[in-house]
């Protein structure tokens, strides 16, 4: 038996669903342990490209359970339309299983989620207004309505008219906007209660269990660690935990039975939303990176920032995480640039900085010292073996290798499953 832990090192995006679609088939099972329907991730089913937001990548294996673990949050209209939609194209969602403890997001909670962030005009967060963290506000508060409370009307209805109580005052006098009844919502909701009801587990028992029966995990993680609620760029920020440390309260397994943490890092940079971002382009090479990337959010579908490679923020996710490998994802874009920078620390004050900055007022003063290497102008996307690569690619790995401490276990070199390079992840 063995559990790995596969999360984001940088502002999400980095890749992670092409690495966890290359060694899902490693493992009997895939539980996702943080997030809900605002972090998108790419899958290939019959040569097709399908989004998805709330199934685990593990669905597309066939004999391998995807889990949605206690530290979801679920949006059941998404969740029903995904399994829909993948049963059109020939995939069974039927090994699917989802936490009872897992949260609500309910109608009110996207409503809140956009009138808050219209409210904070030019400072606003960047949310993807599905209502995450609105719910995981009402986790927190302890208003919210779990999964398991689905399934049974009385009780369901009894924490509804509770929830509603304290949140229609909000909706109604702070944003000026509809109110809910309970009818109105159970509605809708119960009806997708009957049809989860046979998913619906005690996932931490679940996923124990297939441990100790000799099984393979691999906790999937959504965002990433710079967009992790404590670790990240506060306050722009997600409202979960999504790094490794999630993995453990997110699924209810404890953390001696992980023995490998999977670090995903673009080899550039992008970002989604509002917040700091030091080594940031606003040049042509930031647009030919964003073209030639096609740098365009899963979710949102907005266009990613760009910028050069920070080892400033992958060294940190490496410490936070515990890295044990590395993942460096589109080495293939970074064909078209003469030369390319890898900042190395940050320079404040007169001060450098080689890890990310405790105060993260810091972030938007910061100016990135930069290291420049040649670049290798060619194409790469056909190499399947490090030593076939350019040696400025060799070099480029081996510097970010060095930089962040941990081996670099993965490469890929395109979008397609098999324009990858495995150097030690087998």
């Amino acid at each position: 038996m063995s559990a790995s832990v596969l999360v984001g090192t940088q502002w999400g995006d980095e890749g992670k669903g092409k690495v966890t679609d290359l060694i899902s088939g490693d493992f009997d099972v895939v539980c996702r342990y943080a997030g809900g329907a605002n972090a998108g991730h790419t899958v290939i089913a019959n040569g097709k490209k399908l989004a998805l937001h709330q199934v685990p990548s593990g669905v597309m294996y066939e004999g391998t359970y995807p889990v949605i673990g206690n530290g979801c949050i679920v949006d059941p209209e998404v969740l029903l339309s995904e399994i829909d939609m993948l049963a059109e194209q020939g995939i069974s969602a039927e090994n699917l299983k989802i936490s009872g403890n897992a949260h609500i997001v309910m109608p009110y909670h996207k409503d809140l989620d956009g009138a808050h962030e219209k409210k904070l005009g030019k400072n606003l967060i960047g949310t993807t207004k599905r209502g995450v963290g609105p719910c995981y506000m009402d986790k927190m508060n302890r208003t919210g309505l779990r999964i398991q409370d689905m399934l049974d009307e009385k009780i369901f209805r009894q924490k509804l008219e509770s929830a509603l109580a304290y949140t229609n005052p909000i909706l109604e006098k702070v944003y000026e906007l509809p109110t809910y009844t309970v009818e109105q919502i159970c509605e809708t909701y119960l009806p997708y209660a009957e049809r989860i009801r046979p998913y619906i587990v005690e996932s931490s028992l679940f996923l124990n269990e297939q441990l100790e029966s000799g099984k393979n995990i691999l906790f999937e993680g959504a965002q990433a660690t710079m967009l992790d609620i404590d670790h990240g760029t506060y306050p722009f920020v997600t409202s979960s935990n999504c790094t490794a440390g999630g993995a453990v309260t997110g699924s209810g397994v404890g953390p001696t039975n992980i023995d490998r943490v999977l670090g995903v890092a673009k080899a550039y940079l992008t970002r989604v939303g509002s917040g700091p971002f030091p080594t940031e382009l606003f040049d042509e090479i930031g647009d030919k990176l964003g073209e030639v990337g096609h740098e365009y959010g899963v979710t949102t579908g907005r266009k990613r920032r760009c910028g050069w490679y920070d080892a400033v923020v992958v060294n940190y996710a490496a410490r936070v995480n515990g890295l044990t490998d590395l993942a460096i994802t589109k080495l293939d874009v970074l064909g078209c640039l003469d030369e390319i920078k890898v900042c190395v620390a940050y320079e404040c004050d007169g001060v450098e900085y080689h890890t990310v900055p405790e105060h993260q007022s810091v972030f938007y003063h910061a100016k990135p010292v930069y290291e420049t290497l040649p670049g290798w102008k060619c194409d790469i996307s056909g190499v399947r073996n490090f030593y076939q690569l350019p040696r400025e690619a060799k070099d480029y790995i081996d510097f970010l290798e060095q930089l962040a401490g941990v081996r670099v276990s993965i490469i890929t070199v395109g979008p397609d499953r098999e324009q990858t390079i495995d150097r030690y992840w087998h």
